[in-house]
């Protein structure tokens, strides 16, 4: 039950994400639960592999080059789902950036405190 809100809290701040943030589109809400379920998943199985790759540079850069890893995952993503659309690298730095804060904060609000 847990991978559920978390992934309906996933796609719902990303839908509204992409009403503030004119870089990237999404069709419909439809399209925002298919972001979560894809994005999980990237983060399941590409994002250990580019930040293991990505390590050296996370260490010189003191962890911004985590923030550009997930950037490239938000632009693996959108190479995936047709109905999504980023209008580049910054756009999905910003939406990264921005889709973590709000994510967390929402996460946090609905824990149950386990």
């Amino acid at each position: 039950m847990n991978l559920i809100i978390r992934l309906l809290v996933t796609a719902i701040v990303a839908f509204v994400l992409t009403k503030i943030l004119p870089g990237v589109h999404f069709e419909g809400f439809s399209t925002a639960i298919i972001f979560a379920i894809v994005l999980g998943l990237l983060n399941i199985i590409v994002k250990p592999i580019l930040s293991l790759f990505g390590l050296p540079l996370t260490i010189i850069t003191l962890g911004f080059f985590a923030l550009v890893i997930n950037a490239i995952i938000i632009l693996i993503a959108d190479y995936f789902i047709d109905s999504m659309v980023v209008h580049g690298f910054w756009w999905a730095f910003i939406f990264s950036i921005a889709l973590s804060i709000v994510t967390s904060l929402a996460n946090s609000m609905f824990s149950d405190g386990d």
